[in-house]
């Protein structure tokens, strides 16, 4: 595929992710049960998160993203290396509460809960692990690594 269709692939894509989010806006103006309004609008949190990606990839694309300077991997990785250590602490008490539920609806929640918790603290690692790490600071190794290992490559439930 020529760069060109893929950059026109990708912008179709945001447009089909930010439609799903004004889709979700619109369902969960007046839905007064919290617990449907929440889930609905995780996943339109992660429509817009797939748009902003793809709205990254394509600047990738087109050379628009700066590299990082010494002074802010340094922050960066000491801010990634504290979330790391909140993700867990989030991980184990989620799963903690997983053990001690009964109710089937609060558990499906926990679990959801537990496994993007999870999918967090691996991101993070390997997030810290390529900016920490100078000789790992490579752009496009970054972007190969996110392309590989992301949920789906943004299909729906990604």
């Amino acid at each position: 595929m020529k760069k060109e269709e893929f950059e026109d692939v990708l912008n179709k894509q945001v447009e089909l992710e930010e439609k799903i989010v004004k889709l979700v806006k619109e369902v969960t103006e007046n839905v007064k049960n919290i617990l449907i309004k929440s889930l609905l609008q995780s996943i339109g949190l992660d429509s817009q998160k797939h748009a902003d990606m793809l709205r990254a990839i394509v600047a990738r694309l087109k050379h628009e993203t700066p590299f990082i300077s010494e002074e802010e991997r340094e922050r960066i990785g000491n801010q990634i290396k504290e979330h790391i250590e909140l993700e867990k602490k989030a991980i184990k008490t989620y799963s903690e509460l997983l053990e001690k539920i009964d109710d089937k609806k609060i558990k499906m929640i926990l679990q959801y809960i537990v496994d993007d918790e999870k999918r967090h603290h691996e991101l993070l690692l390997k997030i810290d692990k390529i900016i920490v790490e100078p000789e790992m600071l490579k752009e496009e190794e970054f972007w190969d690594w996110i392309w590989k290992y992301s949920v789906s490559h943004g299909s729906p439930g990604g």
